[in-house]
């Protein structure tokens, strides 16, 4: 049986793999049933979604489109690299890093750090949309998180706030 598209055998195959990983990884919490759903119960449905569709996308992949099409690209390590850079930043810059001495800068330096650092990842990227694109994402965030849902988590850096 030939394989007629190498991209969809490859997401199905991933698709499976992290749909398995996640109903597996929520076995750990209590599941429930559906009219008392415990912790668990939603990952591991949602799991079980996703290994699902992986299958049916991997069996499909030897049955749509003609033989040898569809091929997988290069892999693309720019993108890659900038995006999670670009998460691993956030994170810092969110909270900081005690460990080394490095304060929290919050919510607002973090998200601009994640949208600059991230924009990096395409070529060509344009600064000013980036900046707005920022902008927007700061303070829809910081409605969203600090004022309708209240959470507590820094918003400015730590040497401005004290």
């Amino acid at each position: 049986m030939a394989l007629a598209s190498q991209k969809d055998f490859f997401s199905g195959l991933m698709f499976t793999a992290v749909g398995g990983s996640f109903a597996w990884g929520a076995t750990d919490y209590t599941v429930g049933e559906g009219a008392r759903m415990g912790p668990g119960y939603f990952p591991l449905m949602l799991g079980i979604l996703l290994a699902i569709l992986g299958t049916i996308i991997t069996l499909q992949a030897f049955v749509k489109g003609n033989p040898g099409g569809d091929k997988v690209g290069a892999f693309a390590w720019r993108p890659l690299g900038f995006i999670l850079g670009a998460n691993l930043a956030f994170g810092a810059l969110l909270v900081g890093l005690p460990s080394i001495g490095f304060p929290a800068m919050g919510l607002i330096v973090a998200i601009y750090a994640l949208v600059f650092i991230s924009s990096q990842a395409q070529p060509g990227s344009k600064l000013k949309a980036t900046f707005i694109l920022a902008t927007i994402l700061a303070a829809g965030s910081y409605g969203a998180f600090v004022k309708l849902l209240s959470l507590q988590f820094p918003v400015w850096p730590a040497f401005l706030t004290n």
